[in-house]
Order: structure tokens, then C-alpha cells, then sequence
């Protein structure tokens, strides 16, 4: 759990480091937001402040981290580093015994910060539909024209074959 201790003062400021592994397995249960081929690895920094405002506390921070995962257009294994920012309003009804619990917010942070799409790089080109080549690692040999299946007979008339 991240347990933030509030001291006297208007800011607090916090810093986590803990495995990636064993944050996840405490935070994360089995059936929850990451898919098989998707973890966190290495580990996971957290670190920031807290405001007192005298009614409420503002939370600001940022969230280190580096994510294994498999490119959903190419299917090679692949790792990025993740970096994702915080800046959340809590009651002080929150606090209990002097401790904010910022686990939660953590953990939402982290999924609500996933691309919907994982890619190894930005330009990724993914695999041929006809043969699964690599396209990233080179071209292969597929005949790249479509045509439209209801215009195909049209092509008669031009004494082009092949369909």
C-alpha cells in the first residue's frame, strides 16, 4: 500500500520505489485490466506532493514505469518506458490516522494512461495479410493490388487475369 504521511506543514512530499512486480501483485488482482502478454517490469517510481489547502488536498505527481508487451499490429515482443502524470482533489475525510492512501489513485492513473493500441513504434507496418511477413523487417513478394471483388469482372474488358 502507499501510505503518504500528512505532516504539519501546507505540502507533503512523497516517494515510492518498489518492484513493478510486487506493486502489481499487491494492487492488481488476476482478472483485472492488463492482458496476459502485458506487464510492468523493473521499477515502478512514485513521487510528488501534497497540498493542504485547509479544505481539501491536491494531489500532483508522476508515475515511472517500463511496460513489456506484445506490438498488436507486428506480434514482436517489445518494452517502452512509461512516465504519466497526477494531479487529483481529495477529501480530508480520505485521511485516516494521520495517512492518505494513494493507492487507488495510482492505480487508476496507471490504466486510464494505456494507449489503446500497444505498438512497438509509432510507424510500426505491421504483417502482410497474405503471406505474415514482417513488414518492418522487410518487403515480401504479395501482389499489393486490391480491387474491389464486385468490380473484379470489369477487369475482362481490359484483358487482365488473375481473379
Amino acid at each position: 500500500m502507499l501510505k503518504v504521511s500528512l505532516g504539519k506543514g501546507v505540502s507533503t512530499q512523497f516517494n515510492f520505489e518498489e518492484s513493478a512486480e510486487s506493486f502489481f501483485d499487491k494492487t492488481f488482482s488476476d482478472d483485472d485490466f492488463f492482458a496476459e502478454d502485458e506487464k510492468f517490469i523493473g521499477k515502478i517510481k512514485i513521487y510528488g506532493e501534497i497540498v493542504n489547502d485547509g479544505l481539501s488536498l491536491n494531489i500532483r505527481g508522476k508515475i515511472s514505469c517500463r511496460k513489456k508487451f506484445v506490438c498488436d499490429r507486428c506480434l514482436v515482443s517489445a518494452e517502452e518506458n512509461q512516465v504519466h502524470e497526477f494531479d487529483e482533489e481529495v477529501d480530508k475525510a480520505d485521511i485516516a490516522d494521520g495517512m492518505l492512501d494513494i493507492t487507488e489513485l495510482v492505480k487508476d492513473t496507471l490504466i486510464a494512461a494505456q494507449p489503446i493500441k500497444n505498438l512497438c513504434k509509432a510507424d510500426c507496418r505491421g504483417l502482410c495479410p497474405n503471406c505474415g511477413q514482417n513488414l518492418n523487417t522487410g518487403e515480401c513478394d504479395c501482389n499489393k493490388t486490391k480491387i474491389d471483388p464486385r468490380l473484379a469482372p470489369m477487369l475482362k474488358f481490359k484483358g487482365i487475369d488473375g481473379f
